[in-house]
């Protein structure tokens, strides 16, 4: 391991981890603070109301800086896992950096569950894009990298500008650049990439293996999915062992196939009548507002 990576891994080192209390303040702040940037976007406001605005909006980015900073650990974490695939540990950390903040910005603290498990689905997601991108950009000249390099740099000051996209024409003014020309490097920034391409010095990792399936649901869709199983099966540990498993037969927590009360009666040694009555109880047990409250969170 390099030198430069012990410096790094010795320096988030010194950041202190955050406590689910922590995450939620940090949280709350951000949002405050993308709401105030909001408003102050928008124009029209009294000299005080600006002023207060503005500390909100400073406030919330130094509230997204802690949390960035507490979780870059988390960060390194994933990243080894994908470090002997063509890239050096740092540009992987790199690329997973971008997810993280991706999560900070998106993370929606009333859910209730840790900012850890949400995080980790965009810190690989901007990882696998990191290493298609990778696999893009070896194969073209050194001049139109260069001139891509500065697209994507004027893009994304043009977008934060003007709040939307801008449009070849307005690029091609700040580019000194034909709408033609710029319409043409746009194709080339997001050309498709073959799934059997290859990255790394052995050329056995193939671009496919590290992506996602497109037909697949949004990380933060996933998130939800994931943590609602889990608040469901820790809502089922108020049942008795054999009601909790009926329960779990039933609606396919096991295996995502829900069973039928002959399945479960004829699987557990019951009549279908006393599998139905144990349901029955099941059900008014978890109804108990005491119960159901932690799944509100996840009805939509």
């Amino acid at each position: 391991m390099g030198d430069s990576v012990h410096t790094y891994l010795k320096a988030i080192g010194r950041r202190q981890l955050l406590t689910a209390e922590q995450e939620v303040d940090l949280a709350k702040r951000i949002e405050a603070g993308l709401y105030a940037e909001h408003k102050l976007e928008a124009g029209g406001l009294s000299p005080g109301l600006r002023a207060d605005l503005e500390w909100v909006a400073a406030d919330g980015r130094r509230a997204k800086a802690h949390m960035l900073e507490a979780n870059l650990r988390l960060v390194v974490s994933v990243a080894k896992k994908y470090s002997d695939r063509g890239l050096s540990l740092l540009d992987v950390v790199q690329e997973g950096n971008l997810g993280l903040i991706r999560a900070v910005e998106k993370f929606d603290y009333s859910k209730g569950y840790k900012f850890s498990t949400y995080a980790m689905w965009w810190i690989r997601q901007a990882i696998q894009r990191g290493f298609a991108d990778s696999a893009r950009t070896i194969r073209l000249p050194v001049h139109v990298l260069e001139m891509l390099s500065k697209l994507s740099r004027v893009e994304r000051d043009m977008h934060q500008r003007l709040g939307r996209e801008p449009t070849p024409e307005e690029l091609a003014v700040e580019l000194d650049k034909s709408p033609e020309q710029v319409r043409e490097l746009l194709r080339t920034s997001r050309q498709p990439i073959s799934l059997d391409s290859t990255i790394g010095e052995d050329g056995e990792t193939r671009i496919g293996d590290l992506i996602e399936d497109t037909d697949s649901p949004e990380a933060s869709e996933l998130v939800d999915r994931q943590l609602m199983a889990e608040q469901l099966r820790r809502t089922l540990d108020i049942l008795s062992p054999r009601e909790a498993k009926i329960m779990a037969m039933r609606f396919g927590l096991y295996d995502g196939t829900p069973r039928t009360l002959d399945e479960i009666g004829k699987a557990l040694g019951l009549t279908r009548e006393r599998i139905r009555q144990l349901e029955k109880e099941s059900l008014s047990k978890l109804r108990h507002p005491s119960n159901a409250r932690p799944l509100l969170d996840f009805a939509v």
